[in-house]
């Protein structure tokens, strides 16, 4: 089998991972602390911060898998989609390194690898299944019919889900990254406790800019009528948004796959990560006899793991790029 090393720095993390002979042989992640002084990632510092982690991360990916550079067969690469500079840094590292060892180019689409994740390890959904891919950036529906043949049938029409959660945090004062933070005082609230509208958008799309502007205008109301009413009811705050979002999201994946007729259902990408959706999306399988999967919290946030995997895959069809290639910001399946 193919020994693959794998670069990712689509956002603010810079990873990179080992895969051979069927194991993730390593996947280290460096996160970026900088950006919490701002309330979030800030391009120029996030490339700024790849440039100084990309080194270090590589060597140890490679120390940890027990192998050298010269074992490698291929080198994969996030290409897009993601923010500009970071993408830069990792299409840049990698095309030296396989120019240096002479191994071929693989680029690998971001949201084509989070759903991806899910051949890391057993259990591995079956062909065609449903993907709802949920990140800051994207949130999508994705019929999966083979590793590269993929059709998005729903897609947010506004903002991502990830996106409603990290301005909520905002909103509520809690420092950046908020998204782990609404999932920590939701398992303390009360979920019914306030109601937030569920937008009604036709077929499998979702939208989630009025609902950050009903929440918006609930917390202004509420801390004018009563000075310190988020402080006093966080979590019962937390719970509600959570469960608003939660209950949109999995609504039109229950819609999608009823029509469908699919009984593999899987999450994927950063938001995947969050309790309520993991547990309902379970629940939603006790009750409809799905099989669902779920990726480890290592694999659902940005992460080299999922461009290896995808790589390997891409290796055995011999889907190689050249040294022309170039990062794209946005990157269509």
């Amino acid at each position: 089998m193919p020994v693959i090393l794998a670069i990712e720095s689509s956002c603010d993390e810079t990873s990179a991972a080992v895969y051979a002979d069927g194991k993730m042989l390593s996947n280290i992640i460096a996160n970026q602390t900088i950006h919490e002084a701002y309330g979030g990632v800030v391009p120029e510092l996030a490339s700024r911060v790849h440039q100084q982690n990309i080194i270090p991360a590589v060597q140890q990916a490679i120390s940890n898998a027990k192998v050298s550079k010269n074992d490698i067969d291929a080198v994969a690469f996030t290409r897009g989609p993601g923010l500009l500079g970071s993408l830069l840094v990792g299409v840049s590292f990698a095309k030296a390194f396989a120019l240096a060892q002479n191994l071929p180019l693989i680029e690998v689409n971001h949201m084509q690898a989070h759903i991806l994740a899910h051949f890391i390890d057993e259990p591995k959904p079956t062909f065609p299944f449903l993907c709802l891919t949920v990140s800051g950036g994207h949130t999508q529906i994705v019929l999966v019919k083979d590793y590269f043949d993929m059709e998005v049938i729903g897609h947010t029409q506004d903002d991502a889900a990830g996106e409603a959660m990290d301005k909520t945090s905002k909103i509520l004062g809690l420092p950046y990254p908020g998204g782990p933070l609404i999932d920590k005082y939701a398992r303390q609230g009360n979920p019914n406790a306030y109601q937030f509208p569920e937008p009604q958008i036709p077929g499998y799309n979702f939208s989630f800019s009025g609902l950050k502007t009903a929440i918006l205008y609930f917390i202004q109301k509420n801390e004018a009528a009563t000075p310190g009413f988020v402080q006093n009811n966080m979590a019962d705050i937390c719970a509600s948004v959570e469960k608003r979002i939660v209950t949109i999201l999995l609504n039109k994946l229950t819609k999608a796959a009823l029509d469908y007729g699919i009984k593999d259902v899987a999450l994927a990408g950063g938001v995947s990560a969050n309790t309520g959706l993991r547990q309902g999306l379970q629940e939603l399988g006790n009750k409809y006899n799905w099989n669902t999967f779920v990726p480890k919290m290592e694999y659902c946030t940005d992460n080299a793991a999922m461009i290896a995997i995808a790589g390997y895959y891409k290796f055995l069809q011999k889907d190689f790029t050249d040294q022309h290639v170039a990062p794209l910001a946005r990157m269509p399946f």
